[in-house]
């Protein structure tokens, strides 16, 4: 079991959750559990848990950088529709190769750029 948690919003493609559950990655889905979660809520509860958020929803960066909310970290997924054959082997790939790095992140992933920046702490 890898010691990375992730809390993957409804926007989530349901694809990643199962490839990082299947890379051993412990993937709270809401998608599961609930609809039509509040952002902001998920953002708490994420950093309750020190679960990395996994979304495809711009909102959460305009709520993290402008409401400096506390983040265990976010991976913002940005894969248009005739890229997404990639998307799942990408994200994978970038979650393995950082691993505990992305604690405190902001992540962009998207075909052939990721960017990385560093939230501000409490």
């Amino acid at each position: 079991m890898n010691t990375l948690r992730f809390l993957a919003d409804e926007s989530c493609d349901f694809a990643v959750v199962r490839a990082l559950r299947a890379d051993g990655y412990d993937v709270f889905a809401v998608s599961e559990v609930m609809q039509r979660s509040i952002d902001r809520d998920l953002i708490d509860q994420a950093n309750r848990e020190k679960r990395i958020l996994l979304t495809e929803d711009k909102e959460f960066g305009r709520l993290l950088f402008v409401s400096h909310a506390e983040s265990a970290g976010v991976i913002l997924i940005r894969f248009p529709g005739n890229a997404r054959s990639s998307m799942v082997q990408t994200v994978r790939r970038f979650v393995q190769e950082q691993g505990s790095q992305l604690l405190g992140t902001f992540a962009v992933v998207q075909p052939h750029h990721i960017r990385v920046s560093k939230l501000a702490g409490p």
